[in-house]
């Protein structure tokens, strides 16, 4: 049920988003050397890596690292690199992830491959068995700002309390956080 709610749900937000994410793949080509998209290694269920789609927002000798662990952040932003993180439209070519079933719209958000403390804490509560999501309980309950062990709680909660109609709470706060712009470091 939950894949075919993907599924479904994927496929009507690239009809619908297909003019901003265009204009978004333009942007980024006129504003910066490379490519549009950054494809990045995540870890999916099982701890089994796959390639992400993000609009990239950095320069294309960033460090792959989290943000957070960069000294700097800020130097190795795009000219609208801010505006796409702040905005969440880095995370359009997400759906493309969905749609091929990498990822879901609502599960904990994929680890970068060579984040080993939250990998192997997710895999000691079992958070593993879960396909990863665009958004999840751990990003509306603080985002960037949560320490991994709280971020692991959250996904526990989520992996116990999961269902179609929190999943659809989820999406819908998901949505508030966005506009409101909270959670958001970079």
């Amino acid at each position: 049920m939950k894949r075919l709610f993907d599924l479904c749900l994927a496929l009507i937000a690239a009809l619908i988003l297909s003019l901003p994410f265009f204009v978004v793949w333009v942007m980024v080509r006129a504003t910066s050397k490379g490519p549009a998209l950054y494809w990045s290694d995540r870890v999916g269920r099982h701890n089994v890596i796959f390639k992400m789609p993000k609009f990239r927002s950095m320069r294309v000798d960033t460090p792959a690292v989290a943000t957070h662990l960069l000294n700097n952040p800020q130097q190795f932003l795009t000219p609208i690199g801010s505006f796409l993180r702040k905005s969440s439209l880095d995370e359009l070519p997400q759906l493309l992830s969905i749609m091929k079933g990498d990822m879901s719209f609502v599960g904990p958000r994929p680890a970068l491959f060579n984040q080993e403390d939250l990998i192997a804490l997710r895999t000691q509560h079992g958070v593993d068995a879960l396909v990863p999501g665009l958004t999840g309980w751990a990003q509306i309950n603080g985002r960037d700002e949560l320490p991994i062990p709280d971020k692991v709680n959250l996904d526990v909660v989520y992996m116990q309390r999961q269902s179609l109609w929190f999943d659809l709470k989820i999406i819908v706060l998901t949505f508030v956080k966005v506009l409101r712009r909270d959670g958001i470091q970079h």
